[in-house]
């Protein structure tokens, strides 16, 4: 009877997967257990598959440098080992069985927030029970640690990579951070500090938390399909993973760091207008194009909907995405799209409030506007701005910025700029150059004479752009 149920439940999980992915799951599941079962395979049912938290370890570290940390492999063991098929949870074994692997599998890759949520706090504590938020902000650090290393690992990090990009430590604990102040207790508040690494979250809390934040699966889904290469080739059911990370281009071969990191590129993407997380291309860097607002304006006027991050002389790094080309011009441009972001101290978005529509603005030249780039709140008071006088900022924000609710984002309300970047989100607007690789100055006389407007009489040569390679596509 037992074996019976067993299997029923067995199948129902594969009957998830397609028939090309349940022979995926099989091979892995055979590479795993390794040749022990094979003897046994050929003279009926004398040794059953199963597989070790060796054999996982070993899976993962197969080629020296291992696609994920060693306590995450650990973690996913634990989570299989969870898994009852028979409901006889008292003699759980040390070894995994063909059909924990699959219903592990399946509840991850294929389940909804009920399915997974066992798994996950066995993943998050061995022991049954609440687990503590200082085990929650473990996990939560340990998943994002191993999205960074596997993508790395894999080669899927689209053109970016662990040299061009600020060190990611920081950037997990951030990310872990932000996605951790979703966390509510069972009477709907949120604990922070040291209340929440000492507070019990019982199981539904969490599972109201996976639920709620959907980054949680999704680096899951990654980390099993690429730590373990599981169905990673298959065409997803999800476009969730395809576009994890946008392709990078513009940084290649230039001996710049961004002041992204994987983590916030990750994080700051998840929120851009879905048809704009595909790719981000570098429009402009002080340390590659000066310390000028001319140069910042040319490159970046009519290029589409972009991202600006800048750092001030404390190390606070911060920014704002744009939703439509920047224009020079009196008036406010924009629309209800067009968010601030803060990436250090810490990690967050702010979205638009609706109290008003003074999303960004960009003006130079004149004698009665203010001249700078601006995001949100009003004339001298704005939630994020750059000085036309280059190398002055402010945000004030006294409690928040009307447009997005944001705080202020520099360490001081009036700051110095240490660094400045724009990265085009998106294709770029065919008028903008990007189809017969000319340059913005060919193109665009108004940007031409934007630029001899502001006494860059020049040859424009040293303004152009190397012509971008199609090469950071590996």
């Amino acid at each position: 009877k037992m074996g019976n149920a067993e299997s029923n439940a067995y199948r129902n999980h594969l009957s998830r997967f397609l028939p090309e992915e349940q022979s995926d799951i099989d091979g892995v599941f055979d590479t795993l257990s390794g040749s022990s079962g094979s003897a046994g395979a050929k003279n009926g049912k004398a040794t059953k598959k199963t597989v070790t938290l060796a054999a996982l370890q070993a899976r993962s570290s197969a080629y020296m440098r291992e696609p994920l940390p060693e306590q995450m492999t650990v973690r996913l063991y634990n989570g299989m080992k969870s898994i009852d098929p028979t409901g006889k949870s008292s003699g759980l074994s040390e070894q995994i069985a063909k059909e924990q692997f699959v219903i592990f599998m399946s509840n991850l890759l294929k389940g909804n927030a009920d399915e997974k949520i066992t798994i996950i706090m066995r993943m998050i504590s061995k022991a049954e029970g609440p687990v503590k938020g200082k085990q929650i902000q473990e996990f939560t650090e340990d998943l994002i640690m191993s999205i960074v290393q596997v993508l790395n690992y894999r080669k899927e990090l689209k053109g970016w990579n662990l040299e061009n990009t600020r060190d990611s430590a920081s950037g997990v604990k951030a990310l872990a951070s932000q996605l951790l102040s979703e966390l509510k207790l069972a009477d709907g508040t949120k604990p922070v500090g040291p209340q929440l690494m000492e507070a019990d979250f019982d199981q539904g809390v969490i599972e109201d938390w996976v639920y709620r934040v959907p980054q949680i699966s999704i680096f899951l889904s990654a980390v099993i399909r690429q730590g373990l290469h599981v169905l990673h080739s298959l065409p997803d059911q999800t476009k969730d993973i395809l576009n994890l990370v946008p392709s990078c281009k513009g940084i290649k071969g230039r001996g710049l760091v961004s002041l992204f990191d994987i983590p916030s590129i990750i994080y700051i993407n998840s929120h851009l207008p879905a048809e704009l997380q595909h790719k981000w291309q570098l429009l402009f860097s002080s340390r590659l194009h000066g310390e000028s607002f001319s140069q910042l304006c040319g490159h970046i006027v009519k290029r589409g909907p972009c991202i600006v991050i800048l750092k001030d002389l404390d190390g606070y790094i911060f920014g704002g995405f744009a939703s439509h080309s920047w224009e020079v011009k009196p008036q406010f441009q924009g629309d209800n799209r067009c968010f601030l972001f803060s990436v250090l101290p810490s990690l967050a978005v702010y979205t638009c409030t609706g109290y008003n529509d003074h999303y960004m603005y960009l003006n130079h030249g004149q004698q009665t506007m203010p001249n700078g780039l601006g995001m949100g709140g009003q004339h001298g008071y704005f939630g994020l701005w750059i000085d036309s006088d280059y190398g002055k900022g402010h945000s004030k924000a006294k409690p928040r910025c009307t447009t997005y609710n944001s705080p202020q984002l520099s360490a001081k309300e009036d700051f110095t700029l240490d660094a400045v970047e724009v990265w085009a989100v998106g294709d770029l607007p065919e008028n903008a150059g990007a189809k017969g690789k000319k340059s913005i100055l060919d193109v665009d006389p108004e940007a031409q004479a934007f630029l001899e407007m502001a006494g860059k009489t020049r040859q424009s040569e040293g303004l152009r752009e190397p012509v971008e390679e199609d090469d950071d596509d590996d």
